[in-house]
């Protein structure tokens, strides 16, 4: 009986820290089906000074784009972007990756540099290893707007630098593509609501630029 009543305070102990103790939580694989999409961002409406604006083309190449057809289809949103970028004689950026294949190196001939823009070469962050922040500086930019493929690759990735770079980033979403509308959503979502660049990034459409 000694032995029991010595016993006792002991199971007391263990019963509160089983009880105190957290429940086991689900993980966002477990959590996957119940996830709700988020109301879309809004979209603002924007007017730049091209003195000090440039337009980043990201990646518009035969390698990445050409075989998307979610690529080609925002394509002549972007096109017109550039058409009216030029027009306001804003300066324009272009940007590839490392390729073995020369010509799936090539950027598409619709948005294909002319004069001497400039293009860089870079994985996702177009700022690692290549001279686009020179480049951007010594032409007082202070203002990129993105827009390329893929979005959960270079444009994200860039976009992010640029911002970091202090640069103020607009990215128009619909010259902003990859294989996959979740990809695209989520990245928008990102872009918006992420710490530190959520509300300072700018979300807008094509049609919603003035220079």
């Amino acid at each position: 009986m000694n032995f029991v009543r010595r016993l006792l305070p002991l199971v007391a102990v263990a019963v509160f820290f089983c009880a105190a103790a957290p429940a086991w939580s689900e993980d966002i694989i477990d959590q996957w089906a119940s996830v709700q999409p988020p109301a879309p961002p809004k979209l603002q409406d924007v007017t730049v000074d091209p003195k000090t604006t440039a337009l980043l083309m990201i990646d518009f190449l035969q390698q990445n784009c050409a075989p998307n057809p979610r690529c080609m289809a925002a394509l002549p949103a972007s096109e017109k972007l550039l058409a009216e970028a030029r027009a306001a004689k804003a300066f324009v950026v272009y940007s590839k990756y490392p390729t073995a294949e020369p010509k799936q190196g090539e950027i598409l001939a619709q948005v294909a540099p002319i004069d001497k823009e400039p293009v860089v070469i870079g994985l996702l962050d177009k700022f690692v290893d290549s001279d686009i922040d020179k480049i951007l500086k010594r032409k007082g930019i202070k203002t990129v707007i993105c827009v390329g493929n893929a979005s959960n690759g270079a444009v994200l990735f860039t976009a992010q630098a640029a911002f970091a770079h202090k640069y103020q980033v607009i990215v128009a979403v619909d010259g902003v593509t990859s294989r996959d509308l979740y990809a695209d959503q989520s990245v928008a979502h990102t872009l918006a609501t992420a710490p530190v660049i959520g509300g300072k990034i700018v979300l807008t459409r094509s049609g919603m630029i003035k220079f």
